[in-house]
This record gives structure tokens, C-alpha cells and sequence, in this order.
């Protein structure tokens, strides 16, 4: 099969998961309520009571680890509507058609990607709207941006080798629940020089620390150093390793 076709397969189940999000825009909705659920507590609530060592608010330092937790948040539906999908036979189905195999998955990733940069917007759209300001210019914000969308790509892989290998509806979005609660131990709230020692060599050497950090230097302006390499890294890695796994996985499933 050309790649021409391969595309235009992939173009129309990307449209037909699109559709159905549509259909249910609460799904989005959902997905935004609990991030910003977490902002309004921490920095109306919380935020008083936190030295973050930096003169800017509160909600400017927290967005970045909020940002990260709407991916995961999100990212989890496509889990839910792989798993779906798979369970209703239409997998089965499209496979009996002279169309690429690949188009299945890639349709329910490219869906993520709309899915969750419609929820990325509205949550910047309330840290704005709470006092969140930027001093960054374009390139930044392009490479914030950048960051963001290979993180999703990286989890959203991950959500479909969860999608393809879960038994029941709820295990197939139960595997994000770590990944929305990883922020937690990382930068995204408070100093990790604030935690105590295992912790805080845990919160420095894992991922969302480096992204959080990259990503909160570029929105302020600042050069995002060795932070923007380590993030980087991570994202790529995760990709590639969550990208193998999930086709590994999509083909024994289809044997």
C-alpha cells in the first residue's frame, strides 16, 4: 500500500474519532475540570503557604505541572476508546478492508493530540485569566509548545499499548492515574531542595522534573539550559519506547 493511501486512511479515522469527541465534548470538559480543579486549590488555597524562592505568583510557577497533568489526564480516553473499539469488533472490521494497519492507531493518536491541545488551551486560558503572565516571546513559546506536544505523543503511545492490553473498561484508563499523580513528586509544586533526601533525589531524576523545569524557563524568558536537553531526551525516549511496545503489542492482539 503507497503511503498516499496510507495517509488518506489514516486522515478518515482520525475524522471519525474527531466526530465522535464532538458528539460528547463533555469528554474535554472532563479532562480540563480536574487540572484546574488542582490550580484553583493550590494557589488560592495552598499557594500562600508555599516559598517557591521566586518573586513571580504562585499560579505561574504551578502551570507548568499542571499543563503536564492535563496530557495525562487526557490521554486516557484513548485508551478508553481503543479499548472500545477493540471490544464493539470494529478493529476486527477494518482489517478486513484494503486499508493501512497502521491507520487504526494513528487515528486514535492524531485524535489525542486535537483532543488535548483543546484542553492545554482552556486551562492557559484560566491561569490567565488568575494572573498567570509570560514573559516569554515566540521561539518560546513554540518550544514550550514543542515539549508539550512530544510529551503527548510519548503518553498517548503509552495509552494505546494500555488500550490494547486492558481486560476491562476501567483498566483501560486506570494506567494514567500515576502519570497524573507524578507531578506531585517533581518540581511542578514546590522546590525539590524543599523535600527530604530520597525524595528529593527521586523528584530531580525523574521525568516530569526536567519538563517542568524546561518548560517554566522558556514561559518565563529565561534560557531553559541543560533542563531543555534532559526534557527532551525523556519525551524522545518514552516515545520510541512507548511507540515500539504499542506496535509489538497491536500485532500480537491481531494475530
Amino acid at each position: 500500500m503507497s503511503a498516499t493511501h496510507a495517509v488518506a486512511d489514516t486522515a478518515v479515522l482520525t475524522g471519525r474519532s474527531l466526530r465522535h469527541i464532538l458528539r460528547s465534548p463533555d469528554t474535554i470538559i472532563t479532562t480540563a475540570v480536574t487540572p484546574i480543579a488542582m490550580m484553583l486549590l493550590f494557589v488560592y488555597v495552598l499557594g500562600g503557604a508555599i516559598e517557591t524562592g521566586s518573586d513571580e505568583p504562585y499560579v505561574t510557577y504551578l502551570l507548568p505541572g499542571i499543563l503536564l497533568m492535563t496530557i495525562a489526564s487526557g490521554v486516557a480516553y484513548t485508551s478508553y476508546r481503543l479499548f472500545l473499539d477493540l471490544q464493539g469488533g470494529i478493529v476486527e472490521r477494518f482489517q478486513s478492508m484494503p486499508i493501512g494497519r497502521s491507520a487504526v492507531l494513528w487515528g486514535h493518536v492524531l485524535t489525542s493530540l486535537v483532543a488535548n491541545a483543546v484542553s492545554l488551551a482552556i486551562v492557559v486560558s484560566v491561569a490567565l485569566a488568575m494572573g498567570f503572565r509570560s514573559g516569554a516571546g515566540v521561539l518560546a513559546w513554540l518550544g514550550a509548545a514543542g515539549i508539550l506536544l512530544l510529551f503527548t505523543v510519548a503518553l498517548t503511545w503509552l495509552a494505546v499499548v494500555a488500550g490494547l492490553s486492558a481486560k476491562t473498561v476501567d483498566g483501560a484508563s486506570a494506567f494514567s492515574y500515576p502519570l497524573i499523580f507524578l507531578p506531585f513528586i517533581s518540581s511542578a509544586f514546590v522546590p525539590t531542595d524543599s523535600m527530604p533526601g530520597p525524595v528529593a533525589w527521586f523528584a530531580e531524576n525523574q521525568p516530569v522534573t526536567s519538563i517542568v523545569n524546561a518548560i517554566r524557563a522558556l514561559l518565563d524568558g529565561h534560557p531553559a539550559g541543560s533542563d531543555l536537553w534532559v526534557a527532551l531526551a525523556w519525551c524522545l525516549g518514552l516515545l520510541v519506547l512507548a511507540y515500539a511496545w504499542a506496535v509489538a503489542t497491536y500485532r500480537r492482539r491481531l494475530r
